[in-house]
């Protein structure tokens, strides 16, 4: 178990002001927005079930399992002759997801476009087959990530995230990642202190390491209350290299936040990923969870990209599934919705 404290070895960029604020702009990765959260299509739908306890699973029936695996978890499990195993299968998912991430997707499939010409112009119907592959795909990130904004989702994470009772948290996220939401808590609520949990240490170095200091994300100004944009390097962020299991904390966290961890956990082990939430949660603090929306969007996302995606159990739901998890579990929901991707719920232990 190794805690990194994030520093920065070059000058930082800032490239947005508090001038920029009410303002979007596709840039080649990625899309800076700033604009306000409130409007209809941002937490739509908020709080539909009114009384958890009368709801069952025979009303709802089950979350919607992934089953389409990616070529790689296949052909690894064949030449070993084994299941592939959970730290491996997110080790590998992890580099793959984040090459989405890196990628210009417009270039790339100019690229693709190139190659798919040369390659019916000298009947190499293989090549051209490939470059087709690569069309459709990049031309589906970029509708989700770069023009949609679907993954990061920014407003929906803010229209989420708002009117939590805390002042200078300390926020624990498990299963990191790239630090996103922990980043968009610490402009929200300034001041506070982040640890970043992830048994994977290339989410440290690159999934979160790397991702890009200019990206400004909208929060408050502590001293006037007013919009202000934030930055990565004004952030008081830790980064913990474990297996959450393994976690020494008591109870000292205002928030435990995990963005697309519970649907990776089968029935029998969702009491456990529960528990991880609750173990490090102060009195009063909040337990914030999202998994992936059971739309038919990400069904279809999911099918194209399974190479790119499925490495490991996976389940798409719906929030009344999510929510009727915790509060099996010994939370009380606070706040319940849908965003553009994924399904979220503030809750507290009862």
């Amino acid at each position: 178990m190794d805690v990194y404290q994030h520093t920065h070895t070059s000058q930082p960029t800032h490239p947005y002001t508090d001038q920029d604020i009410g303002t979007t702009r596709l840039l080649p990765t990625y899309r800076m927005d700033l604009r306000p959260t409130h409007s209809k299509d941002v937490f739509y739908e908020a709080n539909p079930v009114s009384d958890w306890s009368k709801l069952s699973w025979e009303k709802i029936g089950r979350p919607y399992r992934v089953e389409r695996w990616s070529k790689e978890k296949l052909r690894w499990e064949k030449e070993h002759d084994q299941q592939l195993p959970p730290q491996t299968s997110w080790e590998m998912f992890n580099r793959s997801f984040q090459s989405l991430f890196d990628e210009d997707a417009l270039s790339k499939r100019k690229e693709a476009l190139g190659s798919l010409g040369k390659s019916l112009s000298t009947l190499q119907l293989h090549e051209a087959f490939e470059a087709v592959d690569d069309i459709i795909h990049t031309s589906i990130w970029n509708k989700i990530h770069r023009v949609e904004d679907a993954i990061w989702d920014p407003r929906g994470k803010r229209a989420l995230f708002e009117g939590l009772d805390v002042e200078k948290p300390e926020v624990l996220f498990l299963g990191a990642a790239d630090g996103y939401e922990a980043m968009q808590l610490m402009a929200m609520y300034p001041g506070g202190h982040a640890v970043l949990v992830d048994y994977d240490d290339y989410c440290r170095t690159n999934r979160f390491g790397e991702f890009p200091e200019a990206y400004p994300f909208l929060g408050e100004n502590p001293a006037t209350g007013a919009p202000k944009v934030w930055y990565r390097d004004e952030m008081n962020i830790d980064f913990e290299v474990s297996d959450i299991r393994d976690l020494k904390y008591g109870k000292e966290f205002d928030i435990v936040v995990s963005i697309g961890l519970i649907e990776h956990f089968p029935d029998e082990y969702k009491p456990l990923a529960l528990d991880m939430h609750r173990r490090f949660l102060k009195p009063g603090g909040y337990a914030i969870m999202t998994t992936p929306r059971a739309q038919l969007q990400s069904k279809i996302f999911y099918t194209l990209f399974a190479d790119i995606m499925n490495f490991a159990y996976r389940e798409l739901m719906d929030v009344k599934h999510l929510g009727l998890y915790a509060y099996e579990n010994g939370f009380d929901i606070l706040r319940h919705g849908r965003i553009k991707a994924h399904n979220g719920v503030i809750a507290r232990l009862r």
